[in-house]
């Protein structure tokens, strides 16, 4: 249902194909834009919105943090954005440091990356430099459809092979299936894991609130390819969205164990900052009989708000709901013989690989 009233929202004919419904302007901006009638009355209908992608020259790529309730302090971003449009992405409020707007912007206005593999051979180099676990996937997609074409990802798994560096990767993407040898090589030796993201079982479900992504079952695929090729692989039932997918928690763990997952993890819907309202737009239009429910449930997680921040709740949420889904989840960890937490990945092999003149040691 198209709501007139509101300037922001897209018609439905422009956002074939994309997660969210409208486009307001970021929070950082003085002055709004919004559409008006010219008056002219032309029945000309305005295009699909199409993927732009631009490029950035980092001077850095190793992004650190200092969260507590993260289990990495380092990553890497290959792309900003993320054209797989999940209306529920907690890095949607990221684009607003951009100039551009976490809604359609975010999944149709792209930045890659393409110094990022010889920039990150630089950074690990560094006499300084000490290794630790890099995580790629924590905000955006390294395997969103881009990458097929711009292969961004693989050259820095080819980098970080090179330096035999620990890394583990997050992915809704299928396309990670291409990288399995290096990843398989890297699992072998401990260098390597992977997380793939599975939200729900359900195809049409998953179309409407991941537009671009792969559908359950090819996920699931993925994980027995990366599995045979030799790299553990956790799934991720994340997010879980309570009273929509919370259900099906047993379900994808069970589905992700025959597929080869040897752990899994999962956290509670969060949406910070822009991605509250642009959640709540959705849900009015894809869920109107559950909607209200839905966000009764989300606020009960969060203290009576759509999102709380802080450290220790806001993966998991607080309260006997909370509690009831940790309980369950610890009883389908072990009923499909899953592991919640994986050994560390091995930093010891990390060596910087010779250079071309460079004088090779004796021992």
């Amino acid at each position: 249902m198209e709501h007139p009233s509101d300037p922001n929202r897209v018609p439905v004919e422009r956002r074939k194909g994309r997660g969210v419904l409208s486009n307001r302007t970021n929070r950082f901006e003085r002055l709004v834009a919004e559409p008006v009638d010219d008056g002219w009355d032309a029945d000309e209908p305005l295009p699909p919105l199409r993927t732009e992608v631009s490029e950035e020259r980092p001077r850095k790529v190793i992004t650190r943090n200092a969260s507590p309730d993260l289990h990495f302090d380092r990553s890497i971003n290959p792309y900003r954005g993320c054209e797989h449009g999940c209306v529920y992405c907690f890095a949607r409020p990221t684009h607003a440091y951009l100039g551009l707007s976490p809604g359609l912007d975010f999944e149709t206005r792209l930045i890659a990356r393409p110094d990022a593999p010889d920039v990150l051979a630089r950074e690990l180099a560094n006499p300084r430099y000490r290794p630790a676990t890099i995580a790629i996937g924590t905000n955006t997609d390294p395997y969103q459809p881009i990458e097929r074409e711009r292969q961004i990802m693989r050259r820095i798994l080819e980098v970080l092979e090179a330096f035999n560096h620990p890394v583990a990767v997050v992915t809704k993407g299928t396309l990670i299936e291409r990288d399995a040898d290096i990843l398989g090589r890297m699992g072998r030796k401990g260098l390597a894991r992977v997380g793939i993201s599975v939200t729900t079982l359900k195809r049409g479900l998953a179309r409407s609130m991941e537009p671009r992504v792969p559908a359950p079952e090819r996920r699931l695929r993925a994980i027995r390819k990366l599995t045979d090729a030799g790299c553990p692989v956790r799934v991720m039932a994340s997010p879980l969205i309570p009273a929509l997918t919370d259900h099906e928690l047993e379900g994808i763990l069970e589905a992700a164990a025959k597929a080869g997952a040897i752990a899994a993890s999962y956290i509670l819907l969060r949406l910070p900052r822009e991605v509250a309202p642009l959640f709540r737009e959705w849900l009015e239009e894809a869920c109107p009989d559950r909607a209200r429910r839905i966000m009764g449930r989300v606020r009960d997680l969060h203290g009576g708000r759509d999102y709380d921040p802080e450290w220790g709740r806001r993966l998991t949420g607080a309260g006997p709901f909370a509690d009831l889904v940790r309980h369950r989840f610890q009883i389908a960890l072990r009923r499909n013989g899953l592991q919640r937490d994986l050994p560390p990945l091995r930093t010891d092999l990390f060596a910087v690989p010779p250079r071309q003149g460079d004088q090779m040691s004796l021992f």
